[in-house]
């Protein structure tokens, strides 16, 4: 494991775990920590031993957003200049990798950004949540790109206008987490989610997370096109070629390890 004073960085069977540390500020996006977030995705997409990417938070928290001791005047996104918040959503959404948050602790405003971006969400059950910057007078502007179009509009609408929490069981039935553990088991069910995702073909896996995000924005007529082509391409190239192989031959595909 690496790390610095605001993220670690550590390669585990698999996935790198990117974890936000500055737990006594909540792990609150600093520009410091913004910059490294973007600086470790980068090192796990060209990472080619790396197959998903976790972000988690140092405990007791997972992210309470913007850093709210941005001296008076100034915007706390605003100080961030070589390295911008929706630069990193856009990396965690255009990441080669699937990418996992790992919902340890309380997420509040720009921390539900990231829950937003991430193609799959695990948290703990108890895990406090709130698009709290209207009770400070602000509103989610930038996090309501990667929020909106899991909540839609009937529940982001009541989310955001009450800054209501919710917890991460709740937000299940919400659109905004996939599967809610005791916090106890996080760690255990992300790995096992890796291990799952493990078990695809690895540009099968990028390609089907580029699928994902882009068949919504096409009309059907050009998606039924497009997605044609692509289901015959990977099927001739070399690795649907071997699974195709594996399985006439009732034997694993040669990514899968340790068979």
């Amino acid at each position: 494991m690496s790390g610095t004073e605001a993220t670690l960085y550590e390669i585990s069977n698999g996935a790198a775990w990117i974890t936000l540390n500055r737990p006594a500020a909540r792990n609150a996006l600093s520009p410091t920590l913004v910059a490294e977030m973007d600086a470790h995705l980068r090192a796990a997409n060209a990472d080619p031993a790396v197959r998903c990417i976790v972000i988690t938070g140092a405990d007791p928290a997972f992210c309470a957003g913007a850093d709210l001791k941005t001296p008076r005047g100034q915007s706390p996104l605003g100080v961030m200049k070589e390295v911008t918040f929706p630069d990193v959503l856009q990396h965690i959404m255009d990441s080669d990798k699937p990418v996992i948050a790992a919902v340890n602790g309380s997420a509040y405003a720009g921390g539900l950004g990231i829950i937003g971006a991430a193609d799959i969400v695990i948290a703990a059950e108890d895990a406090p949540c709130s698009f709290s910057e209207v009770r400070i007078g602000v509103i989610p502007a930038v996090i309501a790109v990667t929020c909106l179009p899991k909540l839609g509009l009937h529940q982001g609408m009541r989310l955001m206008l009450t800054g209501e929490r919710f917890t991460g069981a709740q937000a299940v039935g919400l659109g905004l987490v996939h599967r809610a553990v005791p916090k106890g088991e996080l760690r255990a069910a992300v790995e096992a989610e890796v291990a799952t995702i493990c078990l695809g073909g690895p540009l099968a896996v990028v390609a089907a997370k580029k699928m994902v995000r882009a068949v919504p924005k096409l009309a059907p007529q050009t998606a039924f096109a497009e997605m044609a082509a692509l289901s015959g391409g990977m099927f001739t190239a070399p690795e649907g070629q071997e699974g195709m192989a594996a399985f006439r031959e009732k034997r694993p595909p040669s990514w899968v390890k340790g068979e």
